[in-house]
């Protein structure tokens, strides 16, 4: 249970610390301007996970991305002190304390924060506190550099990159109903992208549903098709807010972008796109294509590339969006050759493993080993393929699979001889009714036809 939840610990921060180098990766060392944003980041308030601080040091990002650009996401996570266990100058409470009373009001000087912190009665009486020491401290955690003004009401400014991939942006439209087993007919979402400079349409399809299960599958198959994007720009929506989708945007080294919640002009290509798809396209459909996800996200796909991609775009100078990507393409990043799609864009879900081996992810029973009864386990799963074997994973490494339970074959599965069934009274997860293992079947008994 402490690794699951060191691994979890550590992937955050690794998310986190991405999420503030992310738009960076592509400038190099010494790049015009690239000293000014770690300046501007710097000077920023963040939410940093498992910390009281919420500054981070100029010298601390440029070192996440050194970091980055050696080792990839993985040389994001925390490392081991290598003075652990030794004495330092200053706790780490007492530092922390520091740094939160400066942070509440940063007009104080280094004296002031030393007096309010020794106020508190945390910080031991025979603890020095150097005036030096705590300005150390304090510029390192980015409390030192005066506080940028807020700018005046919202600039709001047309915009538009010039290479294909620079910029994908991605949105949730609501669909017809369409026709699912047992006759019956469920609303359908169409989750689309649209890539910026070029107003291509990556990938999009409909789906029963918007949530981050239905996302991912769309978002891989524009991989796929139309190689990684730079960056991924989209609301607030608990898709795009999602764990996975951080996951899977570092993975691949993609900057994940939100918009401001309530301001919708910024993704105003794809809004523009569903318009189009609104009067277009689903006025033109028969009963015959929404008779199920295939056959309208087939009629779609044929709508797209024979009409859409082929017709001038008025915000393209006349130009039609196919003929923009292939002017454009040129700095496309393509995935890694050998890059695992399918692995790259299964979800994720942690689970105890019960006594019984046994394992319950969204109503299906799975079973796993024996040998990790009582473990906190990562399972990794195709939500459109529940009931097909599982990935389990335990401390960053892969153990191997998880099948459906048959509770039917377990009947006649020999158990060892230490195996017991719970006995009521006496165990807490006992049956109403006491049973022992001589009261099932194990495979061998010849009253029962060798069953």
């Amino acid at each position: 249970m402490k690794d699951a939840k060191e691994e979890d610990r550590s992937q955050r921060i690794a998310l986190f610390r991405y999420g503030l180098i992310a738009d960076l990766t592509d400038r190099e060392v010494g790049q015009r301007g690239l000293y000014v944003k770690l300046r501007e980041k710097a000077g920023r308030s963040y939410s940093i996970p498992y910390s009281r601080r919420t500054r981070v040091a100029e010298e601390t990002l440029r070192d996440w991305l050194v970091a980055w650009r050696r080792g990839g996401f993985e040389a994001l996570r925390p490392k081991p002190r290598g003075d652990l266990g030794q004495t330092r100058g200053i706790p780490g409470p007492v530092a922390d304390l520091l740094v939160s009373i400066k942070d509440e009001k940063h007009s104080l000087s280094v004296v002031q924060v030393i007096e309010r912190a020794r106020a508190t009665g945390a910080v031991p009486e025979d603890l020095a506190l150097p005036n030096s020491t705590v300005h150390r401290l304090l510029s390192r955690a980015g409390m030192m550099s005066k506080r940028p003004e807020e700018p005046n009401g919202n600039d709001r400014r047309r915009f538009s990159f010039e290479k294909a991939g620079e910029l994908w942006m991605a949105d949730v439209m609501h669909g017809p109903t369409v026709g699912v087993e047992g006759g019956r007919r469920r609303k359908s979402y169409l989750i689309g992208m649209i890539d910026d400079a070029t107003r291509v349409v990556p990938y999009c399809a409909f789906a029963l549903s918007e949530a981050v299960g239905a996302f991912l599958p769309v978002f891989g198959q524009a991989v796929r098709r139309r190689g990684v994007p730079v960056r991924l720009y989209c609301d607030n929506g608990a898709a795009f807010r999602s764990h996975q989708l951080e996951l899977v945007c570092a993975r691949l080294g993609i900057h994940l972008i939100h918009s401001r919640p309530h301001t919708p002009e910024g993704r105003g290509k794809i809004e523009r796109f569903f318009r189009t798809v609104r009067m277009q396209f689903l006025p033109r459909l028969s009963p015959e294509d929404t008779k199920n996800l295939e056959a309208i996200n087939r009629a779609l796909w044929g709508w797209i590339e024979g009409e859409y991609h082929q017709a001038p775009h008025k915000g393209l100078a006349g130009e039609t969006p196919l003929d923009r990507w292939c002017q454009s393409a040129d700095a496309i990043r393509l995935p890694e050759p050998g890059t695992d799609f399918d692995a790259l864009f299964l979800l994720e879900e942690k689970r105890r493993v019960q006594r019984d081996r046994t394992v319950s992810l969204r109503g299906v029973l799975y079973e796993v080993d024996a040998t990790l009864v009582g473990e906190t386990v990562t399972l990794k799963f195709d939500p459109a393929k529940l009931g097909e074997p599982v990935e389990v994973w335990l401390q960053n490494k892969k153990l191997g699979t998880a099948k459906r339970v048959d509770l039917y074959a377990n009947c006649f599965v020999k158990r060892n001889q230490h195996s017991r069934i719970p006995v009521p009274g006496k165990d807490p997860d006992a049956p109403s009714q006491g049973l022992r293992l001589r009261d099932f079947p194990t495979g061998h008994d010849s009253r029962e036809g060798g069953r």
